[in-house]
């Protein structure tokens, strides 16, 4: 099951660069991510009582927090619209459920490739 989700070898390119487009699989995993390395470190820190691990949990969080916001704008350019959006009161449900705009948009092409035609083939096909 985990290898059919990192199948995908375009996922998790470029993941502190707000350019291109992400699928609702890498969106949700990159939640997952950033939420399962918090609670680790934050259980490290409450075991151990070491003033260390709860420094290392601040810092993992606002990296976190920043590597969500990247991510979270890629999302909100594959439903087409600007990555600020993701700062709107729960636009992430939006984020986590509406699909990706088929084709290119003018933030890049789509990730799934649905409706990605460049070539002369293609002119008289239906791409809707």
């Amino acid at each position: 099951m985990i290898l059919l989700l990192f199948k995908n070898k375009t996922m998790f390119q470029n993941v502190f660069s707000t350019e291109g487009r992400i699928r609702r699989t890498e969106f949700a995993l990159s939640i997952l991510i950033h939420v399962g390395a918090v609670f680790f470190t934050v259980f490290l820190a409450v075991i151990t009582k070491i003033d260390f691990f709860f420094i290392i949990t601040a810092l993992v969080w606002f990296a976190g927090i920043i590597f969500r916001v990247i991510q979270g704008a890629k999302r909100c350019h594959d439903i087409g619209v600007s990555g600020w959006f993701q700062f709107i009161p729960f636009f992430i449900i939006a984020m986590a459920f509406v699909d990706s705009n088929r084709g290119s948009n003018k933030y890049g092409d789509n990730p799934k490739g649905i409706g990605n035609y460049y070539t002369i083939d293609e002119i008289g096909t239906k791409n809707y």
